[in-house]
C-alpha cells in the first residue's frame, strides 16, 4: 500500500487547506510495502501542507513523510477488515523492528517517491 498524493499544478500556490487535494491509499490490501507517492509537481512544503491539512501526517526534517497509523486505517476504509488488520499489524511490527515507527507507535516513517 502507499499514500498517493496528487499535488497538481496549482497545489504549490494553494494556501487554503480546503483547496488542497486529499491523499488516497492506493493498493490498501498490500501490506508488504509502504511509502508516499507524490504526483503533479510541488515540493516538500506542499506535501507537508497536504498531509497536515488532511490529518494524514507531515514531512520531517529529512524530507521523509511521517504518517499517522490511524490515518492509514481511515484511508483504508472498508478494506480494513480483521484480515487486513492482522496484515497491517505485521507491517507495523516490521517497521518497528527497522526503527521506522514513532516511540509511541502512533506514526510510521515513510519514504517519499516524487514522480
Amino acid at each position: 500500500m502507499y499514500v498517493d498524493v496528487d499535488l497538481g499544478t496549482a497545489a504549490g500556490e494553494a494556501r487554503d487547506p480546503a483547496a488542497l487535494p486529499e491523499p488516497l491509499l492506493a493498493d490498501p490490501a498490500d501490506c508488504t510495502r509502504f511509502h508516499v507517492a507524490v504526483r503533479g509537481g510541488g515540493d516538500a512544503g506542499d506535501l507537508d501542507r497536504v498531509l497536515r491539512a488532511s490529518r494524514v501526517g507531515s514531512v520531517d526534517g529529512d524530507g521523509e513523510a511521517v504518517v499517522a497509523v490511524e490515518a492509514v486505517r481511515r484511508l483504508a476504509g472498508a478494506v480494513a477488515d480483521d484480515a487486513w488488520e492482522a496484515d497491517f499489524a505485521a507491517m507495523l511490527d516490521y517497521a518497528r523492528s527497522k526503527g521506522w515507527m514513532s516511540e509511541d507507535g502512533s506514526s510510521i516513517r515513510a519514504h517519499v517517491e516524487w514522480g
